[in-house]
């Protein structure tokens, strides 16, 4: 009975750590909370006040992003500007294709999933959020809507990153 008890336990602490997994992204529309500068493999949150550019990225419901294709300078602070021009919530995710992949199916299993990494956004139908990002190492990335079925009907687009 003993044994049970422990396997009961270990079963709702796992069901425990999926709801956390679920919600850890927390609510990022209208958060106070400072950015985190964690280095990934398509680079790092940056600071506005070293933005070179503004990118203007409009995203539908025809599950696709308008430019599809973006060209950017190792080094390069960019900030992205993102409309929402449909009726459906969209997001826009910077990340390698795999990272992108992996998270998608993630949303499929659990698609009331937020987020709150500097290098997303949730937008809302008719509005606009905002991404600065530092490209700081060379490669090709995307950005992607990654809300369930988005992701899986082709709302990808590219980045380029060339060397310095």
């Amino acid at each position: 009975m003993l044994k049970l008890f422990g396997v009961l336990i270990a079963f709702a602490a796992l069901l425990g750590g999926v709801n956390n997994v679920a919600l850890a992204h927390g609510e990022k529309k209208g958060s106070n909370a400072p950015v985190v500068k964690e280095q990934t493999d398509w680079g790092v949150a940056g600071d506005a006040a070293n933005v070179i550019r503004t990118v203007d990225v409009s995203m539908g419901d025809d599950m696709q992003f308008q430019p599809g294709k973006l060209e950017v300078k190792q080094g390069e602070t960019i900030r992205f500007r993102v409309k929402n021009t449909g009726k459906l919530l969209h997001e826009f995710v910077i990340g390698t294709q795999a990272e992108n992949a992996k998270h998608a199916e993630l949303m499929l299993k659990f698609p009331g999933m937020e987020h709150d990494e500097p290098y997303m956004t949730h937008v809302d139908p008719g509005k606009t959020g905002e991404i600065v990002w530092t490209f700081n190492k060379a490669g090709e990335f995307e950005f992607a809507c990654l809300i369930a079925g988005h992701f899986q009907a082709g709302m990808v687009g590219s980045i380029t990153v060339a060397a310095k």
